[in-house]
């Protein structure tokens, strides 16, 4: 099965913008579309309480005929038109959709920021995790969140198999950003997040991208885009992934990033895998 993962920076800005932004990234669409994936996994929509309009369905069921949408946004008590997740799976699967809680601090949990679909045999779930925000004013409750989100997972874990890709906000190791040594207080780059992606790890799962390329340097999936050179100069970070459950690492044939051009930010990450 082949599956994407990607955090698009709106999804309403992608689908009705005018901009050269818009046009660059729903090229990207275009391209995913193009490898028939069996899922594609959304974050950061951006939507409203009330969901895709009737324009951003249109534009969708235009861009992925034959798929099915599940879709969370952020409700009240949180900000509106924040965060945000999606999926577009095809018509032939038949997956239960559940929008879990997992006891985060407020507002964490109410920023749409989950959603997980069971397959006979798997769950595959996406996540949004926080950013600890500028001087990590969000560090504390973001630790919370982590320990909330690995018993998540490790309650899944223990029924069948998981799946779990996302923008994790967080590089784990020095190999996952071109400057390490300049990152070393800022957020997704602190010791405390380094560690709780480390339990993560620990409590069962694999980084498959990883898992493949144990010494490749310099594969990234964000690249800031406020800096104009970010994404020449290659300066990037690897802060999304797919991770499998510890025995599915094996059946993992491919773990990819997708290259979206000239677009900064995030770029879509694929796993192929045999289930």
């Amino acid at each position: 099965m082949k599956f994407i993962s990607w955090n698009i920076d709106s999804i309403n800005a992608a689908l009705t913008g005018t901009s050269t932004r818009a046009g660059e990234t729903r090229a990207v669409l275009k391209k995913i579309s193009a490898l028939e994936p069996d899922a594609v996994a959304i974050q950061e929509t951006k939507l409203s309480k009330n969901g895709p309009t009737k324009k951003h369905l249109q534009v969708l069921a235009d861009l992925f005929p034959g798929y099915q949408i599940a879709w969370r946004s952020s409700v009240e008590p949180a900000r509106k038109g924040y965060a945000g997740t999606m999926y577009l799976y095809r018509d032939q699967y038949q997956p239960t959709v559940t929008y879990p809680q997992i006891g985060a601090p407020e507002p964490m949990d109410s920023e749409g920021r989950i959603i997980t679909l069971e397959f006979h045999d798997f769950f595959l779930t996406e996540v949004y995790t926080p950013n600890s925000g500028n001087g990590l004013k969000r560090l504390a409750d973001r630790e919370q969140w982590d320990d909330c989100y690995r018993d998540y997972l490790h309650q899944l874990d223990e029924q069948k198999p998981v799946i779990a890709s996302g923008d994790f906000n967080v590089a784990h190791e020095e190999i996952d950003l071109a400057h390490p040594a300049n990152n070393h207080h800022s957020a997704g780059f602190t010791d405390e997040e380094r560690s709780h992606f480390g339990q993560l790890l620990a409590a069962g799962f694999t980084d498959s991208f990883r898992f493949l390329h144990p010494e490749e340097a310099g594969a990234y999936s964000w690249w800031a885009q406020r800096v104009l050179t970010s994404k020449q100069n290659n300066s990037g970070w690897r802060i999304d992934y797919w991770l499998v459950s510890n025995r599915l690492a094996d059946r993992v044939s491919s773990s990819s990033m997708i290259d979206s051009g000239e677009r900064r930010d995030h770029t879509p990450i694929m796993l192929e895998i045999d289930l």
